[in-house]
C-alpha cells in the first residue's frame, strides 16, 4: 500500500510538473507578443528578465504588463533601460547694445578721460586720442563692459 501510495504521488508531481510551460516556450510566446528589437526577455524557471532599451517610462511598464500576462511566467525582473535625452544648454544670449544706446554710454565712460574720444558704428567701438598708460587698461575695461561688437584701440599713449 506504501509503495501505491508513494507511486501515485510521484505521478501527480511529475504530471504537474509536465503540464507546467516550459521557459522556452514562455520565452518563444512572449518575444511574439512583444515583437519590439530594442528590448529582449529570456525565462528561466518561470522568472522573465527584461533587458534593452524602451523609448520612455510608460512603454517600459506595458513591456512588463504584456510579459506578466503571458501564461507560465511567475515573476518579471524590468531591467529596461530609458535612456537620457542629450539636452544641450542653450547658448548664453550675446547682448550688443544699438548705435545709439552704445554711443551713449561711451560718451559717459570716455568723458572721464581727457584728451581720448570714441566713435560707435555697427556696434564697434573705436578709441582715438591720446592717453596715459595707467589709463588705459581702466578705460577699455569699462568700454567692454559695455558689451560692443569689437573695441578698435587707436589710442596714442603719452608718458
Amino acid at each position: 500500500m506504501k509503495i501505491r501510495s508513494i507511486l501515485l504521488g510521484m505521478s501527480f508531481a511529475f504530471s504537474l510538473v509536465a503540464c507546467a510551460p516550459k521557459d522556452a516556450d514562455i520565452q518563444k510566446e512572449v518575444n511574439e507578443k512583444l515583437n519590439t528589437p530594442s528590448v529582449q526577455v529570456t525565462v528561466h524557471e518561470g522568472v522573465a528578465t527584461i533587458v534593452g532599451t524602451c523609448d520612455d517610462d510608460a512603454f517600459k511598464k506595458n513591456i512588463e504588463r504584456t510579459v506578466k500576462a503571458v501564461k507560465g511566467v511567475k515573476t518579471v525582473v524590468n531591467n529596461c533601460q530609458i535612456p537620457v535625452p542629450n539636452v544641450e544648454p542653450p547658448a548664453a544670449a550675446v547682448i550688443i547694445n544699438s548705435d545709439a544706446d552704445l554711443d551713449k554710454s561711451v560718451g559717459k565712460v570716455v568723458k572721464a578721460y581727457d584728451g581720448v574720444s570714441a566713435t560707435v558704428v555697427g556696434g564697434v567701438v573705436t578709441l582715438s586720442g591720446e592717453i596715459k598708460r595707467s589709463q588705459l587698461a581702466p578705460l577699455i575695461q569699462s568700454v567692454q563692459e559695455l558689451k560692443p561688437k569689437k573695441v578698435d584701440n587707436k589710442l596714442t599713449i603719452k608718458e
